[in-house]
């Protein structure tokens, strides 16, 4: 079972996919794998602060901030990967891109300088030893980031056939990296919350 400050990420990335409060806290327990009892508690919390309201997301900047306060960076390896969207095009193990490549798929803002995409933990040495052969290992264009729940495999979608990260969810890696980043966030929370 997951920790509880999994389960509360796992909570929170449910309001964000959800933010209009459609949504039961019975459904919400069921989508995170989560107890109804855990579900009660943190919704209740969450309340206390002021950024739901039952089940309805009334302060989408503070929950994002939230989620990140409940967990540590994740890990991550670099490489030199030359092509490298070529290649995550062609790939059919379970991945996700997120931040700079992922954004500038949805919504174009960001210049794809980094590749940073989300594995399981379960499939990192198969990914080094792939990578190792085909790049070079150490600073370069290719981010691996370690998933810290494979829940999060839940919210990606495809496109151009590769496969990213859900809007929130981007919105979240977007915040957490920061610098050119927080303006690319900045839109897509104006855009996706007002959808």
């Amino acid at each position: 079972m997951a920790p509880k400050n999994q389960k509360s990420k796992r909570i929170i990335l449910e309001l964000l996919h959800h933010p209009t409060g459609e949504l039961s806290k019975y459904r919400i327990a069921k989508e995170t794998a989560t107890n109804i009892s855990w579900v009660i508690h943190f919704l209740r919390a969450l309340e206390s602060k002021k950024l739901v309201k039952g089940t309805k997301v009334t302060n989408f900047n503070g929950l994002i901030d939230y989620y990140l306060v409940l967990g540590k960076k994740p890990k991550y390896f670099e490489f030199y990967l030359p092509q490298a969207l070529d290649y995550f095009s062609k790939i059919t193990r379970t991945y996700a891109l997120t931040t700079y490549a992922a954004e500038n798929l949805i919504s174009h803002h960001l210049f794809p300088s980094r590749i940073d995409v989300y594995i399981k933990e379960n499939e990192l040495e198969r990914w080094k030893k792939e990578l190792f052969r085909k790049g070079l290992i150490g600073t370069g264009n290719l981010r691996l980031i370690v998933a810290p729940d494979d829940y999060l495999f839940k919210h990606v979608q495809q496109i151009n056939k590769l496969n990213v990260v859900t809007v929130p969810v981007l919105m979240i890696d977007l915040k957490r990296e920061g610098g050119l980043c927080l303006e690319a966030y900045e839109y897509l929370v104006g855009t996706y919350v007002q959808r």
